[in-house]
């Protein structure tokens, strides 16, 4: 079994389906020739041709549109996104298209479709290209929004959402496309949507998180440990629609909840989960909810990307803060 960084990952999971799914396609700027501005791609177009991996001009608007009619007409199309800031001129076609047809069909059509896009920041790139965004999608009715953290999540994510008969925005956090490499065995098999997975079990405090963010969270957990507290952790993964059920057994277990996401604090994810636990479990908790996130502000440039992000430390003292209540 090959260890593969998370990027590698992603390529052997569109090759596997790709192989086996004559419907699949993929299209985007230079995801042929070039292989994709990050590599994902590499490969594909020597392998399965100028028809199924196809480069297109630099209209975001029109990769999401045109993926769409493929998708309505019988293709699973993969559209890449060079980086998650671009995808806005595309925000058009996916939330009153992709996540409406289904309901304005009455279930007549369907759309599976994949949009990937590098989602974050922490690689030192210039504006535009470090958005956390995906609370905007998240908001929007019919699309499912995921967040891969590891080549094994990315693999096997990837390919449940290019089977999955509604639009996903499968978002893929840059800054581990090359962090670490995980041994990952290439047959095929996906792992499922709508669940979050537990890395890591413990007692004391539940600390929630997804994408990029989730390095520092397991970090934050091992120096918790060494102070003798148990901190259990859960990748959110879908990030809509949340599989609370997880999420609450964990807090009536430990009474004590931290959330942390690198995108700004205010209408973030953390705050929707916060409003759900507070809803269904307020009796279990000893504390009120911690939330560890960025600032309501534009990503900085790169100088700054480090205070902006939400680091270990940060995370220690939101740890902490939850644990003196």
């Amino acid at each position: 079994m090959a260890k593969v960084t998370l990027i590698e990952a992603l390529t052997m999971a569109m090759a596997w389906e790709m192989k086996h799914d004559n419907s699949v396609v993929v299209l985007g700027e230079d995801v042929g020739v070039n292989g994709g501005v990050f590599r994902a791609t590499a490969g594909l177009q020597e392998q399965f041709g100028k028809d199924r991996v196809i480069d297109t001009p630099l209209a975001e608007a029109l990769i999401v549109g045109i993926s769409i009619g493929m998708a309505t007409q019988g293709l699973k199309p993969i559209a890449e996104i060079q980086f998650s800031g671009f995808i806005y001129p595309a925000f058009d076609q996916i939330t009153n298209h992709a996540g409406r047809i289904r309901t304005r069909t009455r279930g007549r059509m369907h759309v599976p479709m994949v949009v990937r896009a590098p989602s974050g920041g922490g690689i030192h790139a210039p504006e535009h290209h470090s958005e956390s965004n995906e609370a905007l999608f998240a908001h929007t009715p019919g699309v499912r929004v995921v967040m891969p953290s590891s080549p094994k999540r990315a693999y096997g994510l990837l390919l449940a959402s290019i089977r999955d008969p509604d639009p996903v925005i499968f978002l893929e956090p840059t800054r581990l496309y090359r962090m670490n490499k995980q041994e990952v065995e290439d047959n095929g098999e996906a792992l499922p949507l709508d669940t979050c997975f537990v890395l890591r079990e413990g007692t004391d405090v539940t600390l929630v998180s997804w994408g990029a963010m989730i390095h520092e969270t397991l970090l934050a957990a091992q120096e918790m440990e060494k102070e003798g507290v148990s901190c259990e952790v859960i990748d959110l993964a879908t990030v809509s629609p949340i599989d609370y059920e997880t999420i609450l057994d964990s807090v009536e277990k430990t009474g004590r909840l931290v959330i942390i996401h690198e995108a700004p604090k205010t209408a973030g994810l953390g705050a929707e989960i916060a409003a759900e636990v507070a809803d269904q479990a307020l009796f279990s908790l000893e504390a009120p909810i911690v939330r560890v996130t960025g600032y309501d502000t534009p990503m900085p440039l790169f100088k700054l990307e480090h205070d902006y992000m939400p680091s270990v430390a940060r995370v220690l003292k939101g740890i902490r803060r939850v644990l003196e209540d």
